[in-house]
């Protein structure tokens, strides 16, 4: 898909980069949208990846002086889902990243990314526009600071140009008298993209609104704000009356069109409700209703940050190897560079355990662990794997003893045709990591990101229940 692969050791060459080979090179960190594009042949011209997983500090979410929270280009979803700061001072932001994809997607997908794509149904483009963002471009010509409000021409369109990376993206921190709250509307609970979604921050000062932001995503081109529903609660409280008034205006301002996820007229009813729904949640204090306080993440209890970095940048030809460490063992490959992990893994490695189910991100049985965090395999190109530490269903039984989620499987008949039971183990096994006792939700969080055609998921939760039991008593039943 591409014919090089640069793995960034500091953004300068980044920048560089990009002014070298301007169209011809995309920037990666998550990839989960660009992977999928070349693909499809969506980016032909595309010929060259910069890496910037491997840059120290581009992770960091940090608040400075003038209480403005600045967010890293290598942000992930699951960062700021758990983030404390985000939690506390941008709730509608940790909300929207907690509803993207899955644990594996949020563990890759970053915010930046979210943004550049520019698709109007992204989820964290809402409450960012709500909050008031801005973003950060730098090139060799200089910085450029742009309100989120004017990144977007269009539908996938923005205004950065092809020598520009994303360098920060940065928004006032919510203050105390002011609360937010950020609905998604989708198809399904999980895995799914917005029909409809939209986020509403109000100021309140002596039970008067004093200032009022309602987005709204996946109803026109761009993220839109809803004007008049903001006009009209300045100066109002928020009482029955008058959320029912502002929702209305805020269906009104809607443009969406029909597809085969929803009509247009559906859309804007919908619209009507989310936002009455955000404006009640922030008159009862409610926003957080169904947040969980702990998410899942599928990072195994690790510091996510601690991702290995590199002191040089490392350029990945046709005829570059890549070595890796897969299941504690080196392997040198000299064919791959252009593939995905999951590929690389199948057809390069032999380790064949690792399936491709929809090679889109969304059934999971493609599902590794990427230095320590759970992925999916057919998102990640596979000069990733150079210098890093991956383990495969195949690396997590010790010699002949079964993991004890693959021992509860068996035992309590979770393998049906089996295709997809690769991931679902290794889902299962990296929550237990995270949460040796996990609670019902939270093994329900867990495989999220998993699907199986086969079964109504009955089996599946209760053999990784019974696999947190095994794992506390040493891996050996004794009921």
């Amino acid at each position: 898909m591409w014919d090089q692969y640069i793995s960034a050791a500091n953004i300068e060459e980044v920048i560089s980069a990009l002014d070298q080979y301007r169209e011809k090179v995309r920037v990666v960190a998550g990839g989960t949208d660009l992977i999928l594009e070349m693909e499809r042949g969506v980016r032909p011209d595309v010929k060259i990846l910069v890496d910037i997983t491997r840059i120290p500090g581009l992770d960091q979410i940090v608040l400075d002086d003038q209480q403005w929270i600045h967010l890293g280009p290598r942000v992930t979803h699951n960062d700021c889902a758990s983030s404390k700061l985000i939690r506390e001072m941008a709730y509608p932001l940790a909300r929207a990243a907690w509803e993207v994809g899955s644990p594996q997607i949020r563990n890759r997908g970053t915010i930046a990314g979210n943004v550049i794509t520019g698709s109007p149904a992204n989820d964290t483009i809402s409450p960012l526009m709500a909050l008031g963002a801005e973003v950060v471009l730098r090139s060799t010509s200089g910085t450029r600071i742009v309100p989120l409000e004017k990144f977007y021409l269009g539908v996938r369109r923005t205004i950065m140009q092809s020598d520009e990376a994303l360098v920060d993206i940065r928004f006032p921190a919510l203050q105390q008298n002011q609360r937010g709250a950020f609905i998604k509307y989708a198809l399904r609970h999980a895995q799914a993209i917005s029909l409809v979604n939209a986020t509403a921050i109000v100021m309140i000062e002596n039970q008067k609104i004093t200032q009022a932001s309602i987005t709204l995503g996946a109803v026109a081109p761009t993220i839109i704000h809803a004007v008049e529903a903001e006009t009209y609660l300045m100066g109002r409280s928020l009482t029955e009356s008058v959320i029912a008034k502002a929702a209305k205006l805020a269906s009104d301002a809607a443009r969406p069109i029909t597809d085969v996820r929803g009509s247009a007229s559906y859309r804007r009813a919908i619209v009507e409700v989310i936002v009455t729904r955000a404006l009640n949640a922030i008159l009862n204090k409610n926003e957080t209703l169904g947040f969980p306080a702990e998410p899942v993440l599928l990072s195994g209890g690790l510091d996510r940050r601690k991702n290995g970095t590199v002191k040089q940048s490392q350029m990945h030809h046709a005829d570059t190897p890549i070595v890796t460490t897969i299941n504690g063992k080196v392997y040198t490959f000299e064919t791959g560079q252009n593939k995905t992990l999951l590929r690389l893994l199948r057809e390069d490695a032999g380790l064949i355990g690792t399936k491709e189910g929809c090679a889109e991100g969304e059934c999971g049985a493609c599902t590794v662990y990427l230095d320590g965090m759970a992925v999916m395999s057919c998102m990640v190109p596979a000069p990733r794997a150079h210098g890093a530490e991956i383990t495969t269903v195949e690396g997590i039984s010790e010699g002949d003893v079964l993991h004890p989620v693959q021992q509860a499987f068996v035992e309590k008949g979770a393998v049906q045709c089996g295709y997809c039971t690769p991931g679902f183990v290794m889902s299962a096994a990296k929550l237990l990591e995270e949460y040796p006792q996990p609670s019902s939700e939270q093994i329900q969080q867990a495989i999220t990101g998993n699907l199986c055609r086969c079964t109504g998921y009955y089996k599946i939760v209760e053999a990784i229940e019974l696999a947190a039991l095994l794992k506390e008593q040493g891996g050996v039943n004794h009921g």
